[in-house]
């Protein structure tokens, strides 16, 4: 399973290295120390912490005042189905949710699973902005 370093850890859940450490310091994500030192957080682990800090973040109000996301969205896998011929696969970037619907085959060869580093890269016909109300 891959581990990941703090800051690796950091940008895919969309926050600083900083935040990251005082989250593994209280206790809220389990980090484990290389023969080095080096602190590394196991995939899985993460990707359970990605789901559960996105869940607690629905209920936050927005702050953001306008927004236009990229194509390529970072993340980590934290979800695959899969049945005889077609896929599904959940992946945290940030506080994004992406769910990607692709062969079994596809997901067989690049062998994902929860815990993996993947990039999502959206294509679309039309892309919607929106700006939430200012409070």
């Amino acid at each position: 399973m891959p581990a990941y370093r703090i800051g690796q850890a950091a940008e895919l859940l969309g926050v600083s290295p900083d935040t990251v450490r005082r989250w593994a310091d209280d206790g809220k994500l389990r980090v484990a120390r290389t023969s080095g030192g080096r602190r590394m957080i196991d995939g899985a682990d993460l990707a359970r912490f990605a789901l559960e800090t996105a869940q607690a973040r629905e209920h936050e109000p927005d702050t953001i005042v306008g927004q236009s996301a990229r194509n390529r969205f970072a993340g980590i896998v934290t979800r695959v189905l899969k049945d005889k011929v077609a896929a599904q696969v959940e992946i945290q970037a940030g506080p994004h949710r992406i769910v990607s619907l692709l062969t079994r085959e596809a997901v067989d060869e690049l062998d994902l699973k929860p815990g993996v580093l993947a990039v999502a890269a959206v294509k679309a016909t039309s892309v919607v902005i929106e700006l939430p109300e200012p409070t």
